[in-house]
C-alpha cells in the first residue's frame, strides 16, 4: 500500500515563497508518476504540476513559470517550490501517486493513492 504524507504547508503572503514536500512510501513500482493537485476553496480539485520517474515534469499554465516540482535523490520525496504565490493558489494542496501506464498527467482517475492534503493560504 502507497503511503503519501504531505507538508509545508502553512500562510505566505502574496508575492512570496512556500515549499511543499510529500513522501512516499510502500511503493515497488520501477515506473511512476507523481503529482500535485490542489482543492481552492468552492471549486473542484485541479492539477498543479507532475513529475515521472523519468523526471519529465508537466505544469498546469497557471502555475508555468512560478511553480518548480521535483524529487529527492532517493526518489521518494517530492516538492513543490511555490514562488510567487498570488492569492488565486490558496487551497488544499494533495500529493497524488500513480502507476505509468498510458492516462494524462492532470486526470485525477489515473492516480491510485492520494496524500491527506496540506492547507496553503496566501494573504495579501
Amino acid at each position: 500500500q502507497v503511503q503519501l504524507v504531505e507538508s509545508g504547508g502553512g500562510s505566505v503572503q502574496a508575492g512570496g515563497s512556500l515549499q511543499l514536500s510529500c513522501v512516499a512510501s510502500g511503493f515497488t513500482e520501477s515506473r511512476y508518476r507523481m503529482a500535485w493537485f490542489r482543492l481552492p476553496p468552492g471549486s473542484a480539485r485541479e492539477a498543479v504540476a507532475a513529475i515521472y520517474t523519468n523526471n519529465r515534469t508537466f505544469y498546469s499554465d497557471s502555475v508555468m513559470g512560478r511553480f518548480n516540482v521535483s524529487r529527492s535523490g532517493g526518489e521518494t520525496k517530492m516538492y513543490l517550490q511555490m514562488n510567487t504565490v498570488k492569492p488565486e493558489d490558496i487551497g488544499v494542496y494533495y500529493c497524488a501517486f500513480g502507476r505509468v501506464a498510458g492516462g494524462a498527467w492532470y486526470r485525477e482517475r489515473d492516480y491510485q493513492y492520494w496524500g491527506q492534503g496540506a492547507e496553503v493560504t496566501v494573504s495579501s
